[in-house]
């Protein structure tokens, strides 16, 4: 019987779960010890999930953590009949998932041009590897602003985002690397809020512009794009109407997007 879970496992490790925090009744995070000599670009994704009927069950999940952290945070839906986020959001503190460790993505700095502003444009549990963008030296050493948004249906869906910002505002390293260069919108589209909408309309009717002081610039502003399929083809269609390649790790451009989703 070993052998066959040893078999199973193989080319996968597996992770003790720490600090697990669930949200709202739909979404829910967790911390994990991260692997000696694992190593991965802030931004990127590996596959993560749970031993189920002796094989494993993997989704695609953004590490939530910067790459300096010595642990990995994960943030994930609930999902009632989802093959894994059925099973994971029942886990407790020590239980172990595993994960096959190849961290991949596209919604790393070397997909994009050098530019001043970086917008990360996120619906629901999109704003994963963006949590990890904003807390990376190298985002603050290669743009002069960061504007993070975060859309979600009601407000409560917004807290994971919101506490994000309280946590770099009270680490003293992280807020002096950070300083006033980094700004959160938070909008929804559902629930009454003081900023109600789809990002989309705002860049359409300005009111993106308006916030942060000036409209999306090819010429000096670079874009990522994390959440459901509609939401990366409506950002992205603006974004190419308005001047915008996009790029990859091979071919770096001035928008990049990320199509990894659980269930």
């Amino acid at each position: 019987m070993d052998q066959v879970v040893d078999k199973a496992l193989r080319g996968m490790t597996l992770l003790k779960v720490r600090n697990i925090r669930h949200w709202t009744d739909k979404t829910f995070s967790f911390n994990c010890d991260r692997p000696a000599g694992f190593r991965f670009r802030s931004g990127e994704f590996v596959m993560i999930g749970l031993m189920v009927e002796g094989k494993p069950l993997v989704r695609a999940y953004s590490i939530c953590s910067p790459s300096w952290d010595e642990e990995l945070e994960f943030y994930s839906i609930k999902v009632a009949d989802g093959p894994l986020t059925s099973r994971l959001q029942h886990l407790r503190e020590g239980d172990e998932i595993v994960m096959r460790p190849k961290p991949v993505g596209t919604l790393v700095h070397d997909a994009l041009l050098p530019g001043r502003r970086l917008f990360l444009f996120s619906t629901g549990t999109g704003i994963a590897p963006f949590a990890s963008i904003i807390r990376d030296p190298e985002t603050y050493e290669k743009f002069d602003r960061v504007v993070l948004t975060h859309t979600c249906r009601e407000l409560a869906e917004l807290g994971f985002g919101k506490d994000l910002i309280q946590r770099i505002a009270g680490d003293e390293l992280l807020s002096e690397m950070v300083g006033d260069k980094l700004t959160l919108i938070s909008t929804t589209t559902r629930e009454a809020s003081p900023h109600a909408g789809r990002m989309t309309d705002w860049i359409r009717d300005g009111r993106l512009a308006e916030a942060v002081g000036g409209a999306l610039d090819p010429a000096t502003d670079r874009v990522m794009i994390c959440g459901s399929m509609a939401m990366l083809q409506d950002h992205k269609a603006l974004c190419e109407a308005a001047g915008f390649t996009e790029g990859s790790n091979s071919e770096p451009g001035r928008f990049v997007i990320e199509k990894a989703f659980v269930d």
